[in-house]
């Protein structure tokens, strides 16, 4: 479907990698392939490859090429959310009686995923502060075969030093998986780090715009690439070719809009931290963040969450996000509109109760590409009494 590009700046990889004029009309954006099956040139014979959409579809096969190159991988998969690609990769790398290590501030819907679904076919596991190595090296068992990492968490925007844990697990014979939805691979590349597979939920900075659930995996090597390819196939949970299309043309634009978003983050970061209402603010890019520097040695800048605690606990939280206008109160993040949440009450309900309980106080941001000067406003509203 594509060809090799061998420039390494992911401002070229996001529009050329993967999209390759039609060879038919000429069309500078892949087509979208609606289509279930392929006429085959006699039995077995596959033209191009193809056979049922299921197995691989060119519009998916164009933004899977996109996701490897620009994520430095061998192989890229994409899947109908980023749930689905969790679930392939761990029933893919790990058997019942296998161990893993997750954050202890990850994703509400990875811990359900662990504690709800993974759990019951046998699958262990226990939590850690990835942020500190020696706390991720004592929770290693002889029976772990993944270490499990979101860097920013979400979120509470924990940093993780990706480099040092992947040292941790070659060490202890275990796979280390990165979670970079926050990130992104515009501003940072877990697999030149050490990482072993990349997560995304495709639903967030990748698309870009509220538009399109979808998922990926991004495999270092060819031998995981095709151990999860496999499972792909027999899973059956992929990327439709719409949905695949629209992944596509929002990648395009992800470097200007990161820039954009990490930009109108820090300007809101900023602001927070002066305001007598709110506690602590939560954002790599500050330099009181305990992760500060080492976000600032393994991403280009610090992205566009933030999140932050407000002064009278959960209810006053709450009515910071009930009073915001501009941003929208509402779940999931990474799209060109600011949103506004309770993580306590909404992504985050599921680990209440739990080790990876946040906050009551919390409120999540997802910092949009709008004019700065409105946001503050609307935020300085919100805050006031």
């Amino acid at each position: 479907m594509s060809h090799q590009h061998s420039s390494q700046h992911r401002e070229t990889l996001a529009i050329h990698a993967g999209n390759t004029a039609d060879p038919l009309t000429g069309a500078v954006v892949p087509p979208i392939y609606q289509v279930s099956t392929y006429k085959q040139d006699g039995v077995g014979g596959l033209r191009g490859g193809y056979e049922y959409s299921r197995s691989a579809n060119p519009t998916r096969t164009a933004l899977e090429e996109n996701l490897a190159a620009l994520e430095g991988g061998r192989r890229g998969l994409a899947f109908a959310s980023g749930l689905a690609a969790e679930d392939c990769l761990l029933r893919a790398l790990l058997a019942p009686g296998d161990h893993v290590v997750i954050p202890n501030d990850a994703y509400g819907g990875t811990f359900r995923l662990f504690a709800k679904v993974v759990a019951r076919w046998g699958v262990e596991w226990s939590v850690a502060d990835t942020s500190d190595p020696a706390a991720v090296r004592a929770a290693l068992t002889p029976r772990t075969r993944l270490i499990w990492v979101e860097t920013p968490s979400n979120p509470l925007l924990g940093i993780t030093d990706i480099a040092a844990i992947a040292e941790i697990a070659r060490a202890g014979g275990a796979r280390l998986v990165v979670d970079n939805t926050f990130a992104t691979p515009y501003l940072q590349q877990p697999i030149a780090l050490g990482a072993d597979v990349v997560v995304h939920s495709l639903t967030k900075y990748m698309g870009g715009h509220s538009d399109v659930v979808g998922g990926a995996l991004i495999a270092a090597d060819a031998e995981t690439g095709e151990e999860l390819a496999y499972h792909q196939n027999a899973m059956g949970a992929v990327a439709g070719p719409f949905d695949s299309w629209l992944v596509l043309r929002g990648i395009k634009t992800l470097p200007v809009r990161m820039d954009r978003h990490s930009e109108n983050a820090g300007r809101v970061a900023e602001m927070l931290s002066r305001h007598p209402r709110v506690t602590r603010v939560l954002y790599p890019g500050l330099p009181d963040h305990p992760g500060h520097e080492i976000a600032a040695k393994q991403m280009k800048s610090f992205g566009g969450m933030v999140s932050f605690l407000v002064e009278g606990g959960e209810e006053a939280a709450v009515a910071v996000c009930d009073r915001a206008k501009l941003f929208t109160l509402g779940e999931s993040l990474g799209g060109v509109e600011s949103l506004i949440e309770h993580p306590g009450r909404m992504t985050h309900a599921s680990v209440v109760g739990s080790a990876l309980e946040v906050p009551a106080a919390l409120v999540r941001l997802s910092v949009g590409i709008e004019a700065i000067e409105d946001l503050l406003a609307d935020l300085q509203q919100a805050l006031a009494v």
